[in-house]
């Protein structure tokens, strides 16, 4: 078997070994037991949320804000016009060069 099917087939037996590890905590361990476990998984998921929306609030507020349109633009702009001038220069290069070529 391939490694990624390897981990795959860990993952399934692993997810179904906690599915059964949970129902158990939760049906069939008494009141104690089931409250607990439901209070943890209710702190972990509202945790996790909570977790990640302080991480995109975070690289919200740490990210610099993007360059105004009008900006790039006028970059493109200005690389096209050095790209136009270069090409021009060369073709100017190229026909002197022919001319002493010919004659």
């Amino acid at each position: 078997m391939d490694k990624d099917q390897v981990i795959g087939v860990l993952m399934f037996l692993g997810s179904l070994v906690g599915i059964l590890v949970y129902g158990a905590l939760l049906f069939l361990l008494g009141v104690e037991v089931s409250l607990l476990t439901l209070q943890v998984s209710a702190f972990l998921a509202v945790a996790a949320f909570l977790g990640i929306m302080a991480w995109i609030g975070y690289t919200l507020a740490t990210t610099p804000p993007p360059k105004p349109i009008e900006e790039i633009e006028k970059e493109i702009g200005s690389e096209t016009k050095s790209i136009e001038t270069e090409s021009k220069t060369k073709t100017i290069e190229e026909t002197k060069q022919e001319e002493k070529k010919e004659s």
